[in-house]
């Protein structure tokens, strides 16, 4: 019969060659990354002397909004209903290429805004007009 010793003997685990894989595998990623070639578009950057053309103040939309209280503005000037084409047929003859920007309120009547739309529509044939979302 064998006799046991009393004192158990500690089980150890050598973490040393599993630092060498974990180091190994390391090396290993960092030197294929760096000759991994992405593939792109090239991009030619303006030169930085260069500036971007001042916005074209000719090109200025007449706004037209209608708030919750069923009010109208024109480029943020209250008016009212009966002075719609009047002020739509000046703006658009001093600038002809600008746009008709209709913007409602979530709240404002649809009614107010077909209103606004047919005024638009008998000042000239070749206006533009478009409707934003309700705010």
């Amino acid at each position: 019969m064998r006799k046991f010793a009393s004192k158990q003997e500690e089980a150890e685990i050598n973490l040393t060659p599993l630092l060498d894989i974990v180091f190994i595998m390391l090396i290993f990623f960092i030197v294929t990354a760096t000759f991994i070639k992405e593939s792109g578009l090239d991009i030619n950057k303006p030169d930085d002397n260069q500036t971007p053309p001042p916005p074209e103040e000719d090109k200025k939309n007449i706004l037209i909004q209608i708030d919750s209280n069923n009010r109208i503005f024109i480029n943020l000037r209250r008016v009212d209903i009966a002075q719609i084409t009047a002020n739509i047929a000046r703006l658009h003859a001093e600038n002809p290429e600008g746009i008709v920007v209709i913007q409602p309120d979530g709240d404002s009547q649809t009614g107010l805004l077909v209103e606004i739309y047919d005024a638009a529509l008998k000042v000239a044939d070749d206006i533009q007009i478009a409707i934003a979302e309700p705010t």
